[in-house]
C-alpha cells in the first residue's frame, strides 16, 4: 500500500503520528499542488490520499482521474472540498478524524485583540525601535456581533460576555430561544450589521453563505467596525472586502481564510495597513495536529484490515 499525505507545509505530518505503524510506503508533499493535471501525475500509484482539511480540493473530475485511489482521509470531520457522490461513484471511502474547535475559539480571540490594538504595526515599531504608533480600542462596552451561533459561535460569545461586551448574533435559523440559552441577543441580519463594533463570522460555507457579505452588507457596517473571519474565506465577498479596506468603509479585518491559499505572494491584502493576516492557522496546535494525523493512521489501518472506518457519506 502506498500513502500520501498532502500539503504538509511545515514539515510536521511526519512527527505527530507513528506512521510506521502502518504496512506502507508513505510520501509527505510540503508544496501545494494546485493544478490538477499535476495533482494527477503526482498521485498515481497511491492508494491513499491524507488530504489537509480543504487545501486541496478533489471536486468530481479529479476523483474521475484518480483511478488507483481507494481510500481518501481528510482532517477533521467535515470538508466541502470533496465531492462526496464523485468519490462513492468512483469507489473511493472517504473518511475523517477527530476535531477540537478550541483551537479555533482561541485564535479567533487573538485576532479579535490584534486587530483592535493595532499590535502587527506596533510589533513592527518596536522591532523598527520606535514607540506607541497606534491608539487602539477598548472592548469592553461594545458590541461583539456574532453571524452563526454554534459551537464555535456560541464559545466565542462567552468570551466576549466575559469582556464585558454586549452580544448579538444572527443566522438564517437562529431563534430567540436558542440565543438566550448563550445569554447573547438574537437580532436581524440588518441589525446585525448595524450595530457592531465586531463582526465575527462562524458558519459553514454553503450555497446559502457563500458571498453572505458583499459590498452592500459592508457598507452598511459602522465606519469603526472589525471584520473577523476564522470559518471560510468566500463566505465574504474576497473583492468587495479589499474595496471597502481600501476605502475606509470599515476599520479593519482581521483573516484567517481566503478565497486562495495559500494566500499568493502579491496579494493586497498582505500590505494593506487594516487588514490583521494569519495564514490559517486557526485550527494549527499540536494537539490538533496529533488528533488528525494519529487518526488518519488509525483509519488507513483499519481500512487495510476491512475494519470499521470513520466514513463520510453523501
Amino acid at each position: 500500500m502506498r500513502v500520501v499525505v498532502l500539503d504538509d507545509y511545515q514539515h510536521a505530518a511526519g512527527s505527530f503520528a507513528d506512521w510506521s505503524t502502518l504496512d506502507a510506503e508513505v510520501v509527505f508533499l510540503d508544496r501545494h499542488l494546485a493544478d490538477q493535471d499535476e495533482l494527477v501525475s503526482t498521485l498515481a500509484g497511491f492508494d491513499v490520499v491524507v488530504a489537509m482539511r480543504e487545501r486541496t480540493p478533489f471536486p468530481a473530475d479529479l476523483l474521475g482521474r484518480l483511478t488507483d485511489l481507494r481510500l481518501l482521509v481528510t482532517t477533521g470531520q467535515r470538508n466541502a472540498a470533496i465531492d462526496l457522490e464523485a468519490a462513492a461513484a468512483n469507489g473511493i471511502t472517504v473518511c475523517a478524524t477527530g476535531y477540537f474547535s478550541s483551537a479555533t475559539l482561541e485564535h479567533t480571540w487573538a485576532m479579535i485583540l490584534a486587530a483592535a490594538r493595532h499590535l502587527p504595526a506596533e510589533f513592527a515599531a518596536v522591532a523598527d525601535g520606535r514607540w506607541q504608533q497606534q491608539v487602539g480600542i477598548s472592548l469592553a462596552g461594545r458590541t461583539l456581533g456574532l453571524a452563526g451561533l454554534g459551537r464555535l459561535g456560541s464559545a466565542v460569545a462567552k468570551i466576549g460576555l466575559a469582556f464585558d461586551m454586549e452580544v448579538i448574533a444572527w443566522s438564517q435559523n437562529l431563534t430567540a430561544e436558542r440565543a438566550a440559552e448563550v445569554g447573547v441577543v438574537a437580532v436581524s441580519k440588518k441589525d446585525l450589521l448595524a450595530r457592531s463594533d465586531v463582526l465575527s463570522i462562524h458558519l459553514v460555507l454553503s450555497g446559502r453563505t457563500r458571498g453572505l457579505i458583499g459590498a452592500a452588507e459592508l457598507a452598511s457596517m459602522k465606519p469603526t467596525a472589525l471584520l473577523v473571519n476564522s470559518s471560510r474565506g468566500p463566505i465574504v465577498d474576497e473583492a468587495a472586502l479589499l474595496e471597502a479596506l481600501q476605502h475606509r468603509v470599515i476599520a479593519g479585518a482581521a483573516l484567517d481564510v481566503f478565497d486562495v491559499e495559500p494566500l499568493p505572494s502579491d496579494h493586497p491584502f498582505r500590505t494593506l495597513p487594516n487588514a490583521t493576516v494569519t495564514p490559517h492557522i486557526g485550527y494549527v496546535v499540536d494537539e490538533q495536529y496529533r488528533t488528525f494525523y494519529g487518526d488518519a493512521v488509525e483509519d488507513i489501518a483499519a481500512f487495510a484490515a476491512g475494519a470499521p472506518v470513520r466514513v463520510l457519506s453523501p
